[in-house]
């Protein structure tokens, strides 16, 4: 990955109060309330600040916790791993590398056959990039995420 990602104040105050909150602030949006929990389409997540790529459709799986859920990142470097004592729980905060911007937890919950690993990711973080426009928009090299598509 060449492409340089960064945050920006100008991407910033392009958020919608809801966005602001979950990436900004660490909040969490409601579950089975939000734009990408039960989304099919083929393409690639990018981070919404910073457009950092960060999970494919391929990886994304129906893990019932309304939240859109992944076995893995597109680039394990592009998601940094962070201990979460909020709310009176040990869990492991998930966030974009280059915008910082928090995205979910990862819990050991997933499908044992891919990992054992459940990203289980805001929408509010996410901008979709469908398979069509990645070449477009710049993620051509992710292409071969989806080589029977």
């Amino acid at each position: 990955m060449s492409k340089q990602y960064e945050k920006s104040d100008a991407a910033i105050k392009n958020l919608t109060p809801e966005q602001y909150r979950v990436t900004q602030k660490s909040g969490t949006e409601r579950p089975f309330q939000n734009e990408f929990w039960n989304r099919d389409d083929i393409g690639i997540y990018v981070d919404i600040v910073s457009g950092e790529p960060l999970f494919a459709s391929s990886d994304k799986f129906d893990s019932g916790c309304g939240w859109p859920s992944f076995t893995r990142p597109i680039v394990a470097e592009q998601v940094v791993e962070l201990t979460d004592a909020t709310l009176g729980m040990a869990r492991t905060e998930v966030r974009s590398k280059d915008a910082d911007s928090h995205l979910g937890h990862v819990f050991n919950d997933g499908p044992q056959d891919q990992g054992g690993l459940r990203y289980c990711i805001n929408s509010a973080s996410l901008r979709f990039i469908a398979r069509t426009e990645m070449e477009n928009e710049g993620y051509g090299e992710f292409l071969n995420l989806f080589p029977n598509e």
